[in-house]
């Protein structure tokens, strides 16, 4: 029995140890990870900014950080144990899964850019028949819609947090999730709140008395921010295409192996700078977001109507 007694001891000092070594490498295994999930991390950046403009100043950093909060909770509550349950229990499900959410994607980027061309805009948010709506229903639906997009990016970056630290143990794949998922989501709602407030900041700069520059940079500021979050808007409504079909590919290995191709093309080429490449790349990634769209429309919407 004594024996028994120190295997076991000895079982969990090496087990200690093992997880002492995992902890040591945390900060280099959370800058592998987030440097994995970088671009998923700009679209979300790029996406929020459009979710607040044109609501009451005085209530877009409320407004961000009631996005922030729910986002933290769906990220350490919700994504980080279910991915370490599925991951587990059914490793099989966690791709099938994304890419639902990515087709979802799809269907919310074709949504925002056939409002933006059609020029319904918010007027009609649900798609319903609303002629007018109250400041406080947009904010509600506003903030539910970005909570929605939110989701799914969070549920990418989780899952590729997780498949970073599958092989590491249980205490430090949680350190990396949590981390990771703290830390990126400061980061990103950090920034679209300077964003969204960089007016009042240069409104603040063109009065001070004192500096020629600091007022010119000031009244640059307030000038050039509404092109930028207009723009920002444009670019976050083609990322929820872009990465949504993104995450199809990946899912599908004969998309993958096609995309791998395109990308083994064009670098071929020789005479085209990476950037064309990325653009290329990209409008493809679009494409085939709106085709996806296709066939996601007509089932989300008649869930919509069933819900």
């Amino acid at each position: 029995m004594a024996s028994g007694l120190l295997a076991l001891l000895d079982d969990v000092a090496a087990l200690v140890k093992v997880t002492a070594a995992s902890l040591d490498d945390l900060p280099a295994q959370v800058s592998k990870t987030t440097s994995k999930v970088s671009g998923i991390v700009i679209d979300d950046a790029a996406v929020t900014p459009k979710y607040v403009v044109g609501l009451d100043p005085k209530r877009e950093l409320a407004i961000i950080w009631n996005i922030t909060k729910r986002s933290l909770i769906n990220k350490l509550l919700i994504l980080a144990p279910l991915a370490l349950l599925l991951g587990y229990f059914a490793p099989w499900i966690i791709t099938p899964l994304l890419m639902l959410g990515g087709a979802f994607l799809c269907f919310e980027g074709y949504e925002k850019v056939h409002s933006i061309f059609s020029g319904h805009g918010d007027k009609n948010p649900e798609g319903g028949d609303i002629q007018e709506i109250s400041p406080e229903e947009l904010e509600r639906i506003r903030t539910n819609s970005a909570v929605r997009t939110d989701f799914i990016l969070s549920a990418e970056i989780v899952a590729i947090t997780y498949s970073t630290v599958v092989g590491m143990p249980l205490l430090s794949q949680i350190a990396v999730l949590f981390t990771v998922g703290v830390g990126i989501t400061l980061a990103v709602y950090g920034f679209v709140g300077l964003l969204v407030k960089a007016d009042d900041i240069g409104v603040w700069l063109a009065r001070k008395r004192n500096g020629n520059f600091t007022r010119t940079v000031g009244r640059g500021i307030v000038k050039t921010m509404p092109v930028v979050l207009k723009m920002l808007s444009y670019i976050g409504t083609a990322a929820m295409l872009w990465v949504g079909a993104g995450i199809i590919v990946h899912g599908v290995p004969v998309f993958e192996d096609w995309l791998h191709l395109l990308d083994h093309a064009l670098h071929l080429t020789g005479n085209m700078s990476l950037i064309v490449q990325f653009l290329v790349l990209t409008i493809v990634g679009l494409i085939f977001g709106f085709l996806i769209n296709l066939l996601v429309m007509p089932v989300v919407r008649l869930a919509k109507r069933v819900i």
